[in-house]
């Protein structure tokens, strides 16, 4: 494997994971459940909770630290984003803070109005959705088809029109890895006055999205995912947010960052995401001149896209040449996230198991997207899909470990 844009060693060497005895000798092949967390990440933690754990926002120098610490976690965000620090909320979860928005929406929508879901979805942006049907919301289910996995244009502008106000998708599913056209989504759902949400907890670990140019009005993820703390980060278009009922303390109604997320917040792991933008830079600065890009943000999510696409391109070749698996998805690794699910005859969880062995760590299941595995035919709850997935960090090795370890269990 040759011309990868970010040098693995480099990489490797800001995660404190692949320098831990007790994994030595493992390859994690199971990030899309999260991933190992970066070292400015844990520097940001671990000063938050030495110096400043205190309340912040106060009058004496440990809490105004504190606050400013927290302050510019939502200052890098939008940065990342490209978007301003109005837009950014945190809040314990991507599915609690969907869950909370979703509530909100219940209080904005009127009855006899539409929302779009798809069955592509991690049921967390699906299901909260779904029940809004008890208040009256006619709820339609943009379907996969049942053999790819993919969701089609040409179905959503068969059940797209003027009395539909939300359309909820994922940027890729956590089991079909396709990377969804999210541009096209978005500006069919704003010609009818739709507001688009996107679940992009299995796309922002590739890279964090320039939400101007995608074109979403309200994006969410999983910072564990994204080498950060156990936080949900939402970006929301602000005039959106203020339009919303407040669903925090009455008195918080003119609080912005308060308004779409009533639990405390944990401010020392807010604080610790402005570490995830950090690392973000420090991916531009190793690749360098080797990728394309207006700012640090840009160049890394493209090195972190080549870099994938050059790991699962390997990996795809060998599956496709086994008639005893089907692979959920496209083939094409330029098409897709590097999380590959596989179908086979054995239960997938038991396949991981046997995995094992060999040094790798995966798992099997359904992964929470159980309306997608009854959609294509696979039992959900006793049988399941085997799910490898990576990441930029990924080493070339690795990779090959795998295959071997397939080659020898399948």
């Amino acid at each position: 494997m040759t011309n990868l844009p970010l040098d693995p060693a480099r990489i490797r060497a800001l995660f404190p994971a692949f320098a831990e005895p007790s994994l030595a000798g493992h390859a994690f092949f199971e990030n899309a459940g999260g991933s190992y967390t970066a070292q400015p990440v844990l520097d940001r933690l671990e000063h938050f909770y030495r110096a400043t754990k205190v309340q912040p926002y106060g009058v004496y120098a440990a809490s105004i630290e504190a606050g400013e610490a927290m302050n510019l976690a939502f200052e890098r965000m939008a940065q990342a984003f490209n978007v301003t620090a109005d837009w950014i909320h945190f809040g314990p979860s991507t599915s609690a803070n969907t869950y909370v928005l979703a509530n909100a929406f219940a209080g904005w929508l009127k009855p006899g109005d539409a929302i779009i879901v798809t069955n592509q979805d991690h049921e967390a942006n699906s299901g909260n959705w779904r029940r809004l049907a008890r208040h009256g919301i006619e709820v339609r289910e943009w379907g996969v088809d049942t053999l790819t996995g993919r969701l089609s244009l040409a179905a959503l502008d068969a059940i797209l029109d003027d009395k539909v106000r939300l359309v909820a998708v994922p940027h890729c599913s956590n089991v079909v890895g396709e990377i969804n056209p999210v541009a096209g989504i978005a500006a069919r759902a704003h010609a009818v006055g739709a507001v688009l949400a996107v679940d992009g907890v299995s796309y922002a670990p590739h890279g964090i999205p320039d939400l101007e140019a995608l074109g979403a009005d309200i994006y969410m993820f999983s910072a564990y995912k994204v080498y950060g703390p156990h936080q949900g980060v939402m970006a929301i278009r602000p005039d959106l947010a203020a339009a919303l009922p407040n669903q925090g303390h009455y008195f918080n109604e003119a609080k912005p960052r308060y308004r779409l997320t009533p639990a405390g917040p944990d401010h020392a792991q807010i604080a610790a995401s402005a570490g995830m933008a950090d690392y973000f830079e420090q991916v531009a600065a190793i690749a360098g001149n080797a990728v394309e890009g207006e700012n640090p943000f840009r160049r890394a999510h493209a090195a972190m896209r080549a870099q994938e696409i050059a790991l699962a391109r390997p990996l795809l070749d060998f599956l496709r040449t086994r008639n005893d698996i089907r692979i959920i998805g496209p083939d094409d690794p330029e098409l897709r996230a590097p999380t590959i699910a596989l179908h086979h005859a054995e239960p997938g969880l038991d396949l991981a198991k046997r995995l094992a062995k060999h040094g790798v760590m995966a798992s099997g299941g359904n992964f929470y997207a159980v309306r997608l595995l009854e959609a294509l035919g696979i039992d959900p709850n006793n049988h399941g899909i085997l799910r490898l997935s990576f990441v930029h960090y990924t080493a070339p090795e690795e990779i090959q470990r795998l295959i071997e370890a397939l080659d020898a269990e399948l």
